[in-house]
């Protein structure tokens, strides 16, 4: 398990809302309690929303609150160019809501110039990749309100291609994480995927609706995402 898999590993464990000690995590994962407490920094400085601390437990949250942030303007112009790329998506909402963002940092910034210089050249580890697969939001927020089945190709960790069938059921955002919760007509079970781990989806002519078994109420707690 490569560490990056492991910081996911650890948010999927996170995810049902209760405390678990480091120890338990170290156990669960395989590692030393020390490297479950480095991990842990490096989750909450990505912005995943994690509270708690060496010595008492840790569990996530479903609020993300940033605190103050001195920005460079290499920083600044990043956050711009994600606004505007996310801003001109397909998806009426994500559209909103980056429109909204915009007006609240223009309201709290001083005016500046934006250099054209570098726009692209960043990245923020451990999640550099997260925003890979964010071109396929508006078909998976299609499907998740229209109820429809989607086909999903997908990287698994051991990076060989799969083909999925299955039902949407919710797409969440973790910090830099936007994760997929789906029932797979496939395997015939829950799984929760990186968006970033989806090469392509496509909607299907064919509707679903709720099953026993098959529903986000169904859900075992703490199901795992993939990689």
């Amino acid at each position: 398990m490569t560490r990056t898999q492991r910081l996911h590993r650890l948010l999927s464990l996170l995810r049902d809302g209760a405390v678990h000690t480091a120890a338990d995590l170290a156990a669960q994962v395989g590692v030393s309690v020390r490297t479950i407490y480095r991990d842990m920094d490096t989750l909450q400085a990505s912005g995943v929303p994690i509270e708690g601390a060496r010595g008492t437990g840790y569990r996530a949250t479903g609020e993300i609150t940033l605190p103050p942030l001195t920005l460079t303007p290499q920083e600044l112009e990043a956050l711009n160019l994600g606004i505007a790329i996310v801003a001109e998506a397909a998806d009426p909402d994500l559209a909103s809501a980056a429109a909204s963002l915009g007006d609240k940092l223009d309201g709290l910034l001083p005016e500046q110039v934006i250099s054209d210089t570098d726009a692209w050249k960043f990245a923020t580890y451990p999640f550099a990749d997260s925003a890979r697969g964010l071109g396929h939001m508006p078909t998976l927020r299609s499907a998740i309100r229209a109820r429809q089945k989607l086909r999903l190709r997908i990287t698994t960790p051991d990076g060989q291609s799969a083909d999925r069938i299955a039902r949407p059921l919710r797409i969440e955002n973790w910090g830099r994480v936007w994760l997929l919760t789906i029932w797979c007509e496939t395997t015939s079970a829950f799984d929760t995927l990186r968006l970033d781990l989806i090469d392509a989806a496509v909607a299907l002519p064919e509707l679903f609706t709720d099953e026993p078994g098959k529903t986000l109420d169904d859900l075992p707690p703490g199901t795992g995402q993939q990689g």
